[in-house]
């Protein structure tokens, strides 16, 4: 019987007869659950939390071959085991297993499929020079993750809890990590919503599993620069929607646009919004803009302000405090601002941009050659003969230092 089989047979994951609710870091998730379930803060108190002490580990039996680095492709293999904690409103969280890597069970009529309640993280392990395995900034992932699962009615947890027991699942499967420079294993932890019922309200189960992936470069072409396309004619997110949220919801209906864009050459679709066509993201990345001020002469690293249309990327974060530690002192400003694609246009034809480059956990950096707008292209700086401009440069050899502990620095989690 397999482990989610189990899961669906379980009734206290299923019936709602004395609902109760999770006791959470969200208030306002709390007070949905207790409109919905009429439930006290008395009984909330006494749900189970996440508790790292009761985990479970069951081998595998069949331990898979390992990959070499160099045939990996992004997000196609995966380890021997995954972690898997079930919570159930009527008894919070229950004890969290470690079991070998396999397929879910779910009920057809389960609310994940009909109402999407679905929120997942984007997170690295990596191996340093002395064997040791790191994670980057994983309270970051965990805060977000908790954003977007409160957001869709799903219960929020302990963050240094669920740190910790991911942390167990990467030493068990440490042998998939690929110790070359520039690889990693990929982390997907994964929130979705379990109730058998096509009725729309807060789901009363859910399911929190983490998979892992070794991983190399995310882009074929590996640290090279990229063409984008700036994409008008459809929106991925808008001022006071979920944009800002990992939502699985979110990605799908960007596929298309993406394959119109692959379908004219360019690797990825610069999102534009309003009649204004302020930038906002890429689609799998957030971008930043190096040019000169237009009145002062100064340099200015921009990026899209946090306002709805652009998720809360932990490389962006860390972008922005590393340009404000080491740029600013040599004369930069770093701005959180709306910028329009034809401010962007003008500053390239005024020999004013000086590069782009986008920031994610699977890519890092991303250096961004050109920008197809408005029937033209828009040349981001680069020298032909280059792949990559100093700042974006700057920033990959910064953040990987950091990752595979090179420099000491309290981003960098030693498990």
């Amino acid at each position: 019987m397999n482990m989610l089989h189990q899961f669906t047979r379980r009734k206290a994951l299923h019936s709602l007869a004395t609902p109760r609710v999770l006791l959470t870091q969200s208030f306002s998730t709390n007070r949905l659950w207790q409109r919905s379930f009429s439930v006290t803060p008395a009984v909330a108190s006494r749900l189970a939390g996440l508790e790292p002490s009761k985990l479970t580990v069951t081998k595998t039996s069949t331990p898979k071959e390992l990959t070499p680095a160099k045939d990996l492709v992004f997000g196609k293999t995966f380890t021997d085991h995954m972690l898997a904690i079930e919570w159930s409103a009527s008894n919070g969280w229950d004890a969290p297993r470690i079991v070998p890597y396999q397929n879910l069970s779910l009920d057809p009529s389960a609310c994940v499929f009909h109402y999407a309640f679905e929120c997942f993280e984007g997170m690295k392990a990596y191996k340093d020079s002395n064997g040791q395995i790191r994670l980057f900034r994983p309270d970051k992932n965990m805060e977000r993750l908790n954003k977007s699962s409160s957001r869709i009615a799903l219960p929020t947890f302990d963050g240094d809890a669920l740190t910790k027991l991911i942390g167990e699942l990467v030493k068990l499967d440490s042998k998939f990590i690929p110790s070359a420079r520039g690889y990693s294993l990929y982390l997907r932890p994964t929130m979705i919503g379990t109730q058998k019922t096509l009725g729309v309200g807060p789901p009363g189960s859910a399911l929190l599993f983490v998979i892992a992936s070794p991983v190399g470069p995310y882009y074929p072409t590996g640290f090279k620069a990229i063409s984008l396309e700036a994409t008008n004619y459809a929106v991925r997110a808008w001022p006071g929607g979920v944009g800002d949220k990992k939502l699985g919801a979110n990605y799908a209906p960007c596929v298309v646009p993406q394959l119109d864009a692959a379908s004219r050459g360019f690797q990825q679709n610069l999102w534009l919004f309003g009649e204004e066509e302020y930038v906002t993201e890429v689609g799998t990345m957030n971008l930043f803009i190096a040019m000169k001020n237009k009145e002062t002469g100064q340099k200015e690293l921009i990026t899209a302000p946090l306002d709805g249309t652009i998720l809360e990327g932990v490389t962006r974060n860390s972008v922005l405090a590393l340009a404000r530690e080491r740029l600013v002192p040599n004369g930069w400003t770093v701005s959180e601002r709306k910028i329009r694609m034809s401010e962007v246009a003008e500053a390239a034809d005024d020999g004013r941009l000086l590069e782009v480059f986008g920031s994610g956990t699977a890519a890092i950096v991303s250096p961004v050659r050109n920008i197809s707008y408005q029937k033209r292209m828009v040349d981001c700086g680069l020298k032909e003969t280059e792949e990559a401009g100093e700042i974006a440069s700057q920033m990959k050899n910064w953040i990987e230092g950091i990752q595979y502990g090179d420099e000491n620095h309290e981003w960098s989690y030693v498990l």
